[in-house]
């Protein structure tokens, strides 16, 4: 048996690709910093990530939840493809390389083009076919949406011949029909959308036809993949933004995005819900079954565990949970795009106190991983003299205006919540001689921090936090919950710094 989600914590919108027995994966990052994770699998359920596909990227300023939506992983004839869109700014573009590892070129850009999610897909005769989602030019309400389609020439790189649109939503006012794919199979070309929002209503459509430009049918069964009418007590729900990959054996399954709720969910009555549950890990990546029926595709449901793929299993070697920072391992990343050089590593992790804080849209002194599990623990050593208005230590980021802190600073050790913009100090304590050891605990939604002045003497510090503030629900945006080890001199110059002699993450 398989378990989900292959990819837990904060990895949305998969996209896959096979190239004889190995398979690769790329999801999307946002505002952090490099730009879309890359995996490795041989077996589609165990995942190791070789690195990032973008390290030249200007992610300067951009709000929350802005940045790099939505990658496609595609290979044609020796060559690794991925395109995505930078959100907010700079539109569509492509990068290539000839390894999965890298080096990645430099950004072809489509400026041609408007929308997001772009892919591409390469036909049997040679010809290759972008295609995105946008957002009619006359729409009638927000989120009315369309997807395109026009051919790439692979020699120039540009967009020639004439525009198509293939495809609208499926059911009557649906919004945001996107993530689009197309497959060809059987002599047909498959179309995979969703629809409905990245929420609980998200929902997968596929429509087919005998011309890669259409006209494209819509499947009688249409949503083939929905769990929005399974209702909020169920453990995964929002399952989409699909793609669809198969196997040597002819096997065929799909990653898709999908979010487990956790916390509770009251019903009060008939007509009211109370939501309290959140969604701290953000959209994770699952994986599930794709068999076919009439010449259509037809998806199992997503479950917590399932029969996986009759593939040879292929377990990575497991990593420590205790970074010693001997290097920067890729799972961490930066809050935007870093300017200058303010870490180093080799003998613990040592960060500039720079004056950019967590509470507006810069480049801190940061950095930061996925929270991969319900309960967990991070724990790490802290040495840091601090001046006025300086502090560092242990963070839990949703976003600027909604975060939890727990740091060193010229008072002492401080717990602090910060929820629509605004601190509200939780608890203090008096932490002499500039050593600390930090702490989050979390089971569920409450998340203990902890502290010890001496090795292995923890003591709680203040009550449990509600993680809810962690959650999309509550924050906005498609972020999952991050936890970061920062520095800041909150504006002012300084030429401090902050050692962090190593950091201890794990399950519970």
């Amino acid at each position: 048996m398989s378990a989900n989600p292959i990819l837990s914590g904060f990895h949305p919108d998969p996209s896959i690709c096979r190239v004889g027995d190995d398979y690769y994966l790329v999801t999307s990052s946002f505002e952090w910093f490099p730009g879309v994770p890359i995996f490795h699998s041989r077996d589609l359920v165990h995942w190791r990530q070789l690195g990032h596909v973008l390290h030249s990227l200007d992610l300067d300023g951009l709000k929350p939840s802005a940045g790099i939506f939505a990658p496609t992983i595609r290979h044609h004839d020796g060559v690794f493809y991925m395109i995505t869109t930078l959100m907010e700014t700079a539109g569509n573009f492509m990068v290539t390389a000839t390894s999965p590892e890298g080096p990645w070129s430099e950004p072809v850009w489509f400026p041609e083009t408007r929308g997001f999610d772009p892919s591409l897909f390469f036909d049997d005769d040679g010809r290759c076919w972008m295609h995105g989602s946008r957002e009619r030019e006359n729409k009638e309400y927000d989120g009315d949406t369309e997807i395109w389609l026009r051919e790439l020439d692979l020699e120039s790189l540009k967009l020639v011949g004439d525009e198509h649109v293939i495809w609208t939503p499926h059911l009557r006012r649906a919004i945001w029909t996107e993530g689009p794919h197309i497959y060809k199979a059987g002599g047909w070309y498959y179309l995979l959308t969703s629809e409905g929002g990245t929420a609980e209503e998200h929902a997968v459509m596929v429509a087919r036809s005998r011309s890669v430009t259409g006209p494209y049918e819509g499947n009688p069964r249409n949503p083939v993949l929905t769990h929005r009418h399974l209702g909020l007590g169920h453990p995964i729900t929002s399952t989409g933004h699909p793609d669809l990959v198969e196997t040597p054996s002819g096997e065929w399954w799909s990653v898709l995005l999908a979010t487990r709720p956790y916390g509770g969910t009251t019903f009060t009555d008939m007509s009211t819900v109370r939501r309290e549950h959140g969604y701290n890990l953000g959209r994770e990546t699952f994986l599930t079954r794709v068999t076919w029926e009439d010449e259509w595709p037809v998806y199992a449901q997503v479950t917590p565990v399932f029969d996986g793929p009759s593939l040879p299993a292929h377990r990575w070697p497991a990593g420590p949970a205790c970074d010693h920072f001997d290097r920067l391992d890729p799972v961490w990343q930066f809050l935007r795009t870093p300017r200058e050089t303010f870490w180093t590593v080799g003998d613990g992790l040592t960060l500039d106190v720079r004056p950019p804080s967590l509470t507006e849209w810069g480049n801190p002194s940061l950095v930061a991983r996925p929270q991969a599990h319900v309960n967990f623990a991070a724990h790490t050593e802290l040495t840091f003299s601090p001046g006025s208005a300086e502090h560092a230590g242990l963070a839990l980021i949703q976003n600027d205006a909604f975060h939890i802190r727990l740091s060193l600073g010229a008072r002492g050790l401080e717990l602090v919540s910060r929820a629509e913009g605004i601190d509200t100090l939780l608890a203090r304590a008096d932490a002499p001689g500039g050593r600390v050891w930090l702490a989050f605990e979390a089971w569920g939604q409450d998340y203990q921090a902890r502290y010890a002045l001496s090795p292995g003497e923890w003591q709680p510090l203040g009550q449990p936090v509600d993680g809810r503030i962690l959650s999309s629900t509550v924050a906005g945006g498609f972020i999952g919950t991050m936890i970061a080890l920062y520095a800041t001199s909150e504006g002012r110059s300084s030429s401090n710094s902050a050692r962090f002699s190593w950091f201890d993450y794990r399950a519970l």
